[in-house]
């Protein structure tokens, strides 16, 4: 087996290849949207939702064309979240994965447009694959992902964070957003990848508890890195919820008390796979990866 990096490096250009292959050409018509929608997928991110759903599906025995797909509904979808994240109208950044977010290099419609087609992308890609044996199953799938998309799920954690400006959100409050606006999607993909292939109901709610713990983990290390990180290192604007006067868990906890909450959650997410063992390996390593990152 691989070491977990030649596994990540891997893992990463395949998948690649197979956005470059599911998005539109730039050259075919609305070339401008088609070539935008590329811009804002393409070369950039840590893509640890499809590697997430990589993971989940190699441990239930998934065929690795059917996962991609799944996978690249998720990120598409990650994505389309991001380029109306930057929009004036919401966060206004003008920084994304180290290049100018989509609304600065072509424009505020664009933009708009391109979060649209990506979200209907990835719902036509879950739906015109066959993804499992199962049509209901397939059918809960796509259920699934509409769930952790719309408003109680990553677009109603945003609303929650747009809403909370300014104000003191308390721990439980602060959780409850980020369980649906990041928190969602990650899971989404875990739960997604494994059900291209065959597992159980305890096992998938093992799955899940780990993906609620590996996605709350994500946003509190995102949150100790923005405020710690510079914007080189990041790719994207450090410090920029505090110049927003975000609630975030550095500015709830602090950052000390901040860092062992997501090492709780990093053990929580270990001990939901314990009953895997060996075959997990590449969960646990992602785990170890999304808690301990710099950037």
């Amino acid at each position: 087996m691989s070491d977990f990096t030649s596994w990540v490096s891997t893992h990463q250009s395949r998948f690649e290849n197979v956005l470059k292959r599911l998005l539109p050409q730039a050259d075919a018509t609305p070339q401008r949207l088609h070539a935008a929608m590329r811009y804002s997928v393409l070369d950039g991110g840590k893509r640890v939702r499809p590697l997430l759903a990589y993971a989940a599906g190699e441990l239930s025995g998934a065929s690795t064309e059917r996962v991609e797909i799944a996978g690249a509904a998720v990120e598409l979808i990650h994505a389309y979240s991001l380029v109306h994240d930057d929009m004036p109208c919401m966060d206004d950044d003008v920084l994304r994965r180290g290049k100018p977010t989509c609304h600065v290099e072509y424009d505020e419609a664009t933009a708009l447009l391109v979060g649209d087609a990506l979200q209907s992308l990835a719902f036509q890609l879950l739906s015109e694959n066959r993804l499992s044996v199962d049509a209901n199953r397939q059918l809960q799938m796509v259920k699934l992902l509409a769930a952790a998309s719309g408003s109680n799920g990553m677009a109603g954690g945003q609303a929650i964070d747009l809403a909370s400006v300014g104000k003191q959100l308390t721990l439980p409050e602060l959780e409850q957003m980020h369980i649906r606006k990041t928190g969602a999607l990650i899971r989404a993909a875990i739960l997604l990848g494994a059900y291209c292939g065959d597992m159980g109901k305890e096992q998938m709610d093992a799955l899940d508890h780990y993906g609620k713990c590996v996605g709350l983990a994500f946003q509190v290390v995102d949150d100790i890195l923005d405020s710690e990180a510079d914007t080189a290192t990041l790719g994207k604007t450090a410090g920029k919820d505090a110049d927003n006067d975000k609630p975030t868990y550095v500015t709830l906890l602090g950052a000390a008390e901040a860092k062992k909450m997501a090492a709780g959650l990093h053990a929580e997410a270990l001990d939901s796979l314990a009953g895997f063992g060996a075959p997990a390996l590449r969960l646990r390593e992602l785990a170890d990866f999304i808690v301990m990152r710099k950037y």
